[in-house]
């Protein structure tokens, strides 16, 4: 899953009126016996009160992370997450709400509200821990921008879909914002410039070419005005003139010179002012922030030595499965040069368009579907589809989900990243679609969209500071092939392990870049000699752990979590331990950080005894 956007921004004026106001209004003094009673309920009360003000308040202010977790209700709505005024107010509002939350007996709450006051506890102490840090000076990256994320949802195939009048007026009404955040962005850039806080050079050539390819000879020809050029037949004539007018002036007269501004500047000030270094060490407090993001985006407490070592034992334990493997796809070289081999086999690669790659990923979720019913009791109500990543980020992409809309207006979708289809591997086809598909982010994602759960739970699966519990389930999802049955396949389990070294790898490369001194080169190099990827591919994938440090450690770190409470779990309750019921366990009450996840799957046990 790509976890695309900005950390949620909190507060606005009448948010703040409510969160300060007393929690309850005061009353006559009742009995005792009424006051022990109502105890409980009040308290409910006043942590759903609070629970629906935060969530309200994340929407304001990061509308387009709300969308992206699959609710559509504030889809005309960009927000302005990046300026200091909001990041002051939102880390204000954090203390009051820490308050307001505190105020609350927790002990008065039944098992299941504890479990969102915990939640909420967690959201808000997450959210405090990076507040020294200038992330806001950062805005852009070739991986993920703001202005990149609204071209892709001009497909209308996205996250944000384009089907009724309505939609494509919130699609115009951000359209209409993106020059303000635009002029923010540059205004941050430039202040990063002073201070030191600069993307590294690499990054800065990697992301421009994407800014000139968003400007236009005119509006006609831009990205944006895609939706003009799918406007659906059963619209009104009136309605379709209204539109495509407004779509034209928009894009000529605010949208254009503020691409023109932005491209502009990251040519002619950015690239020049961009640092020589690469790992996070290298900037102001570098370290800190590092390891504040890595408690951040795991919900563990580990070091980066740890971490590392723990890579290099993966790395390890992984490779010693080439030796057996190997024969098995017809090689009889050295174990560790495995990957290299099967990188060069053009057997692996049968493909000659787009198309047939879509068709054998739709092979396998036939087969897939075919399997769940002996592993899961809990299916998601929601459709999964199958896309292809669009043209405009497929040079820079990773493969990933976005959720379904809560409302149905959109089903969960996987994206695809075909840049070659001749090039590509069906190796990797298997444990790529148990990933991103299902019983991976799928399953988390649909599931958590059914939970009667506050808003702030139930449209959690794009959030970074949740990523192990996330990818963690995601990456652990890939190990069930062998339940289905679809590694007794040797290339298909050959691309599973190879994934699986790829999120050890992550654990090497991430922590050697921002704290031990490896720069971007020796990191490649690195990926490349382990995992037999190509210049480009690796390349692909260290310049995104340049930008997004620590996240990349989630996968493994969330998996091994859920591995090992498998393990505890089937050794504790013997002939009673039941696969389709630990998965319920794990996934059926939403997204945990992994403490939490790690009490539930106790908690189970016990009462298994």
């Amino acid at each position: 899953m790509r976890l695309r956007l900005s950390r949620p921004l909190l507060g606005t004026t009448a948010l703040l009126a409510v969160l300060m106001s007393p929690l309850a209004p005061a009353t006559a003094a009742p009995s005792a016996t009424t006051a022990a009673a109502t105890a409980p309920a009040r308290a409910t009360k006043q942590l759903h009160k609070l629970a629906d003000a935060f969530y309200q308040a994340r929407a304001r202010f990061d509308p387009l992370l709300i969308t992206a977790n699959g609710d559509s209700r504030y889809n005309g709505q960009l927000g302005l997450s990046i300026s200091q005024k909001n990041r002051t107010r939102q880390f204000d509002l954090y203390r009051r709400m820490q308050t307001q939350l505190k105020a609350i007996p927790r002990a008065r709450l039944s098992d299941k509200e504890q479990l969102n006051y915990d939640l909420l506890a967690f959201e808000l102490e997450s959210g405090l821990s990076l507040e020294k840090f200038p992330e806001h000076l950062l805005p852009l990256n070739h991986f993920d921008h703001v202005p990149g994320t609204l071209a892709n949802y001009a497909s209308g195939t996205g996250s944000q879909p384009l089907n009724t009048v309505a939609q494509y007026q919130d699609y115009l009404s951000r359209l209409n914002q993106l020059p303000a955040w635009i002029d923010q962005a540059i205004a941050n850039m430039r202040e990063g410039v002073k201070r030191g806080i600069v993307q590294p050079k690499a990054i800065t050539v990697a992301m421009l070419p994407q800014f000139q390819q968003l400007r236009s000879a005119t509006p006609e020809a831009n990205i944006f005005y895609t939706p003009v050029k799918n406007l659906p037949a059963a619209f009104s004539q009136a309605d379709k003139d209204r539109l495509s007018a407004a779509y034209r002036g928009t894009i000529a007269n605010k949208l254009s010179p503020a691409l023109d501004r932005l491209a502009t500047y990251v040519e002619k000030e950015y690239l020049p002012a961009s640092r020589n270094t690469d790992g996070w060490s290298a900037l102001a407090d570098g370290a800190a922030w590092y390891q504040a993001q890595i408690k951040d985006r795991t919900t563990v407490s580990m070091n980066p030595e740890e971490i590392h070592q723990l890579g290099l034992k993966e790395v390890a334990r992984i490779q010693q499965q080439w030796a057996v493997l190997g024969p098995k796809l017809g090689y009889s070289g050295p174990p560790a040069a495995l990957p290299q081999w099967v990188a060069a086999q053009d057997k692996f690669k049968p493909f000659k368009t787009e198309a047939e790659v879509l068709d054998a990923y739709r092979q396998i979720d036939a087969k897939v579907r075919g399997k769940l019913a002996p592993l899961f009791s809990l299916l998601p109500k929601a459709p999964l589809e199958l896309q292809l990543e669009p043209e405009l980020s497929r040079a820079t992409a990773s493969d990933h989900y976005t959720p379904a809309a809560a409302d149905g207006s959109h089903p969960g979708v996987f994206w695809a990243v075909v840049t070659d289809p001749k090039q590509y591997s069906r190796t990797g086809m298997v444990t790529l679609y148990l990933h991103e598909g299902q019983p991976g982010h799928h399953f988390h994602a649909g599931l958590l969209k059914e939970l009667d759960v506050p808003d702030f739970r139930k449209f959690n699966t794009e959030n970074p500071n949740i990523g192990a519990f996330t990818e963690g389930w995601a990456l652990y999802a890939e190990t069930l092939g062998h339940e289905f049955g679809l590694y007794d396949d040797p290339e298909a389990y050959f691309g599973h392990l190879n994934d699986e070294l790829l999120r050890a790898v992550r654990l090497v490369v991430d922590t050697g870049m921002h704290v031990k001194g490896w720069n971007r080169e020796q990191a490649i190099a690195y990926a490349r000699e382990t995992l037999g990827y190509s210049e480009a591919r690796a390349k692909n994938q260290i310049e995104r752990y340049m930008v997004w440090p620590a996240q990349a450690l989630s996968y493994k770190i969330g998996a091994l979590k859920i591995l090992e409470l498998r393990e505890r779990a089937r050794k504790a309750m013997g002939d009673k331990f039941s696969l389709p019921k630990f998965h319920e366990v794990v996934i059926g009450d939403g997204t945990l950080p992994l403490p939490l996840l790690e009490a539930r799957v106790d908690r189970w046990i016990a009462s298994a005894k």
